[in-house]
């Protein structure tokens, strides 16, 4: 009866080591890339404070160019 248990108990913690094998690297690949997502957001995508300034600029400049139509207009 030992003979049996024996390399079935083996076999099933060959397969448990497997299987946990198999989960870390997919989990290890899945972080990897999460990592190289993460780099490139903060390379390619611009600050909020960076953003807010931008649009003040450009809403400054449509203002001036409403201002002067508006005097065109009115002449």
């Amino acid at each position: 009866m030992i003979e049996v248990a024996v390399p079935a108990v083996v076999a099933i913690v060959a397969a448990g080591a497997t299987l946990t094998n198999k989960i870390h690297n997919r989990i290890s690949d899945v972080d990897r890339r999460l990592d190289t997502f993460e780099l490139r957001v903060a390379q390619d995508y611009v600050a909020k404070t960076d953003l807010a300034e931008i649009t003040d600029r450009i809403e400054q400049h449509m203002i001036r160019i409403e201002n002067k139509l508006d005097r065109i207009i009115i002449k």
